[in-house]
């Protein structure tokens, strides 16, 4: 599979009232035209990431708004896959690569959350999960339950949820374009406002505003531009949209089969994995995501946080996981998170000493997940 990075890019994350969603869809895919020292006319096809801008902005028909702000009007379309809609989008772009219908495509994901009241907002995201059979949750509630199962069998603890939002708080500060920059302690996680026990204000990622574009090309490059990071494997996987009609709630086996996928088409494994973007929108999350990705043992992940083996600041760590601040403090525009981990990996395999890097994004509790590998 010969699939680059061409370009890359995103806007700010966070309370955006100032900013439409076509701004923010034509910011962030203009700005990874520039990076990829491309012309409007070399995008050949545009793939749309969003999950609810028909609740949130009354707003559909996504490919064409931004179809229609190149000169050309290349064909668009829009993906859903709840959270998991960017890395989806990405996905259907490298099915169309790889199929040589293309040559050069746009992937971009938005979302726009802000500009509604947090019920509202709650009830729109409610609609990833099953609103018959799971009527009245919400997904506080139904990663608590994960977080439970976790505790008991694993003994994981409060204090290891919390460690998990520290790390990735102080990981934001070296993002620009974070929601947050704020420096928490393990105590103010741990007695933050209680929202669904046993996970705190402190452990939910934001609502956010904010989009991410990358440039994907089949096309050789030239020897000065080299350094791309490359799309070397992926693997996409489904389970029960319901908990209870999963096997475990200790792990998310749809990250498990996706990963599997990804691994054996890359060659492989977890330990060759230097960093990682995972789907940390709850701190359970994040310790599932760890462990199911092969990255630690099952039960481990929790005291490999707090041990310090997923930070970039800490002379122990073994892998670093979500280094520009993950869902919980770079912020979570739920169409554009899977795109973003993709342009953030990008651009870390492009800057730093990695070899390898991997890109975990999840829809609704784990019923949709899916796993890039990206290389230099």
């Amino acid at each position: 599979m010969k699939i680059t990075v061409a370009g890359h890019a995103s806007t700010n994350f966070g309370e955006l009232w100032h900013k439409s969603l076509s701004d923010l869809l034509h910011e962030a895919s203009f700005k990874a035209i520039n990076n990829a020292n491309l012309e409007e006319k070399d995008i050949e096809a545009i793939f749309v990431a969003n999950k609810a801008a028909g609740s949130f902005e009354g707003q559909l028909h996504l490919g064409a708004m931004v179809s229609e702000l190149f000169p050309h009007q290349p064909p668009a379309m829009r993906i859903e896959g709840a959270c998991a809609s960017g890395g989806l989008a990405v996905l259907a772009a490298e099915y169309a690569l790889l199929a040589g219908q293309y040559k050069t495509v746009l992937v971009v994901g938005a979302e726009k959350m802000t500009d509604v009241s947090s019920e509202e907002s709650t009830q729109v995201l409610a609609g990833a999960a099953d609103l018959e059979k799971e009527r009245g949750s919400t997904f506080p509630g139904l990663y608590a339950l994960l977080a439970q199962a976790h505790m008991q069998k694993f003994g994981t603890t409060r204090e290891m949820l919390s460690a998990v939002a520290v790390k990735n708080h102080l990981h934001a500060f070296d993002n620009e374009h974070a929601h947050f920059h704020k420096q928490f302690t393990l105590e103010q996680i741990s007695q933050s406002a209680l929202v669904a026990d046993p996970l705190r204000l402190l452990d939910c990622s934001p609502i956010s505003d904010g989009a991410a574009a990358v440039i994907l090309t089949s096309k050789s490059l030239p020897t000065g531009k080299k350094n791309k990071a490359k799309i070397l494997a992926f693997g996409h996987a489904q389970d029960s949209l319901t908990l209870a009609g999963r096997s475990s709630l200790t792990e998310l086996l749809a990250t498990k089969k996706a990963a599997s996928q990804a691994y054996q088409m890359a060659g492989l494994k977890p330990n060759d994995i230097q960093v990682a973007k995972v789907h940390d929108c709850f701190t359970i999350a994040e310790i599932l995501a760890i462990e199911d990705l092969g990255f630690f043992k099952k039960g481990e992940g929790g005291r490999a946080t707090l041990a310090g083996k997923t930070s970039k600041n800490n002379k122990n760590s073994q892998i670093i996981i979500n280094p520009y601040g993950g869902l919980k403090a770079c912020g979570h525009p739920v169409g554009a998170t899977g795109v973003k981990q993709i342009a953030y990996l990008a651009e870390i395999l492009e800057s730093k000493n990695y070899q390898f890097a991997l890109a975990h994004n999840v829809g609704g509790s784990g019923a949709t997940a899916v796993v890039h590998i990206l290389g230099i």
